[in-house]
This record gives structure tokens, sequence and C-alpha cells, in this order.
């Protein structure tokens, strides 16, 4: 597959930029770590579901794989401004591996596996702001935005066959059998980022940040930049969006559909992200994508306000891939021209401060919508989070029309 990005002297390609020893080192471990993740994710909403036939607890459970991600990017996100941001991703994978292989043993009662779910969540702040903070190292110039359209596009792909093939592996051997997939993962991973060259910490003056300092610098800095401010709400749009991921478990149920149909629901969106990021990243120049981030913004959810009608099985997993073909539209070149904007030396606690709050509201988004479903229903709950999805994506598009101009001009590797 070949990937053109539009460009007076530069032609890139998926192949030239997989060529690229230490980001195919990082790429494949992510992807480990991404496929565990979605497997682990079918293990506990169904574990819970399956032990309480609530969706506001399955709700909460899934909640709980997104939400610590945030205090985790405010408190730890800096130490990738402060130490090699290789060695940040590696302890991290190290210690996911662990607290995943605790929730394995006999006998844990549901408050101490939310405990260690939460816990597990909380790390992957500092790690996700480590790794977008390494990625413009590793690939410079364009091939730093295809780079982010094949991480995309695998990473969705990974979800896709996390969740469709965890849905089958949970059914056949048990949430524990899933869960202990997810610990290897980490582990892979760790051993992986041991490939990938470290690197010495860009530091502003003559000496290392404060922990406080790193902790608030992002923040000032994003919130002094419209055009900063502006993309990280639209990549926080996800917090609506992922609702149909969320409620896949009490949706399959609401159709009379088992275990394998919560994998294939949960799969949908991830499978048309995947289309997204090969649309996007293939054949939609640079310059066109800047410019309609805002629009797709929109458009990702439209195709959930249409499950108000109670859709089948089928017709609910095109509505599902629609909306996520259009959310990675605007996620991929959302970020890219996010970190593009940013100093070197505070590049992890922003990155921390995007992905991370971006994370979080995916949590809250279906903490919310799991209430919102044992009230009005499962179908109409989604339907709600996509016209919210729209309302709020309109102020933000028409933001973005005004700032977009100040966006920096990629430069040629």
């Amino acid at each position: 597959m070949t990937a053109r990005v539009t460009g007076e002297s530069e032609r890139v390609t998926f192949t030239s930029v997989l060529r690229v020893g230490e980001f195919r080192t990082m790429w494949l471990a992510e992807l480990f770590s991404v496929i565990g993740d979605q497997i682990a994710r079918v293990a506990l909403t169904v574990l819970v579901f399956n032990e309480t036939s609530s969706a506001t607890l399955t709700g909460l459970t899934y909640a709980l794989t997104f939400v610590p991600a945030m205090l985790g990017g405010i408190l730890f996100a800096g130490l990738g401004d402060r130490f090699p941001r290789r060695d940040v991703m590696i302890a991290t994978d190290v210690g996911r591996a662990v607290l995943v292989g605790l929730m394995i043993l006999p006998g844990t009662p549901l408050w101490l596996l939310c405990v260690l779910v939460g816990a597990m969540t909380l790390l992957n702040g500092p790690f996700k702001a480590a790794q977008q903070a390494l990625l413009p190292d590793v690939l410079a110039g364009k091939k730093y935005m295809v780079g982010m359209a094949i991480r995309n596009m695998s990473s969705q792909a990974g979800q896709l066959l996390g969740f469709a093939g965890g849905g089958l592996l949970v059914s056949a051997a048990g949430a524990a059998t899933g869960l202990a997939v997810n610990a290897g993962t980490f582990v892979v991973s760790a051993l992986l980022l041991l490939l990938v060259r470290q690197r010495k910490v860009a530091v502003t003056g003559d000496k290392r940040p404060s922990f406080f300092a790193s902790t608030t610098t992002g923040a000032r800095i994003v919130w002094r930049d419209p055009a900063l401010r502006t993309l990280v709400a639209l990549n926080w749009l996800a917090g609506f969006y992922v609702v149909a991921e969320a409620l896949a478990v009490p949706f399959a149920d609401g159709i009379g559909a088992g275990a394998v149909a919560v994998g294939l629901l949960m799969a949908a969106d991830p499978f048309g992200s995947v289309i997204g990021a090969v649309v996007f990243g293939r054949w939609v120049p640079e310059q066109v994508q800047v410019k309609v981030i805002g629009v797709l913004g929109i458009l990702a959810g439209v195709p959930l306000a249409f499950v108000v009608l109670q859709p089948g099985l089928i017709a609910a997993l095109v509505l599902f891939a629609l909306s996520g073909m259009m959310a990675t539209g605007y996620n991929i070149q959302g970020t890219v021209s996010f970190v593009r904007r940013l100093p070197d030396s505070s590049r992890a606690q922003c990155s921390g401060l995007n992905s991370t709050g971006l994370i979080t509201v995916q949590g809250l988004g279906a903490l919310a919508a799991g209430a919102l479903a044992d009230v009005t229903g499962t179908a109409n709950a989604i339907a709600a989070a996509g016209v919210a999805g729209v309302i709020v994506a309109v102020p933000i598009a028409l933001s973005w029309s005004k700032v977009r101009h100040n966006d920096p001009v990629p430069q040629a590797a």
C-alpha cells in the first residue's frame, strides 16, 4: 500500500516510513498493546454485565479503562520532558503488565478489580505522552504525518482484531484468559522498546524543570494559543462518539445477540477508522485535511443519530463504521497539527494533556451514556450522544475556520 503526500520536493510513502527502524519498532510495540487492551475491555465488560446485568456498571467498568488516564496525564505526562522518553514508556509497560496480572488472581472482588483497572489506566497517561513526544524525533517532516496515518490505521485495525477476537476468546476461554493475553502484550511492548535509541531530554535553560513546573507548563501553552485550544476541543469530541463501543454489550443484549456480536459491534468503529486512515493517509492531501477537519468533526456524529431508529445488527455495524471513518479524518490531522505547534521542551506534557484528556472524555462519555441507557434505552442513548456531538462540533468547526490559517506549514524532511 502506498501513501502519497502532496509536496513540491518530497514524496512520502507508507513503505518509506516503515523502513525507519525505530518507527517500525514503536509501531509494532503499540500494535501488540492495542490488541491486548481491546481483548481486556471485552473481557471486563462481559464479566461485569454477566454478574450485574446493569448497563450503568458496565459503562462504569468501561469508563475505568479511560478516565484515570487524565490524572496520569496531568501529574505524570511531564516525566517525558524530565527523563528519556523511551525509558518512561518501558517503565509504564512493565507496571501495566503487573497490574493486569493481579486482575487474574482467583476470587478478586469487583471493587478491587475496579481499583486495578483504574491504576492500569493511570499509567496510560505518561506512556502516551512520552510516545507522542518521541515520534517527531523519529520521523521528520512529512514522514511524521504519514507515520501518524499508519499508527492510526494499525491501531484501529488492532482494535478491530482485539474486539472481534476478544469476543471469540472470552466466549471460548473466559475473561481470565483475555486478561492474561493483555498482560503478555505489555511485556512484548516493553521488550521491543528496548530496541529504540535512547535520546537526551530536551531542556529549556540550564536545568531540568521542577516536577510542579512540568505539570503546569503544558496547560499554559495550550490555553494561550487559540489554535491549540480548538484542536484539543476537536479531538475531545470522541467523548460523544465512543458511546457506541461503550454500550455494545447492552445493545447486543437488546437485539438478542451474544458475545460474538459484542466483539463485532465494538470492532465496527475501528473498522471504519481503518478505512478512514487509508483514505486520508493515501488520497487526501494534507492541505485539504487541515481545512476540513472541523466539518468531519460534525459528520462523525450524524450516523450515530440514526441509531434512534432501533437498527438491527448489520445496520448498526454500518452506522458505527461510518462514524469511525469520519472521526479518524479529524483525529489524525488534528493531532499532527497540535504536536507541530509545540516546543520540544514541553512536548510530552502538552501531548499528555491532549491525549489523556481524550481518553478521559471517552470514559466520562461512556459512564454518562450507561446511566442514560438505563433510563431511555441503549439505542436512544447512543443516538443522543451522536446528536450532542454534532451540536458541540459546530462552534468548534467555526473556530477552526478562523484560526487554522496560523497553523505551521509542514517542513520537508
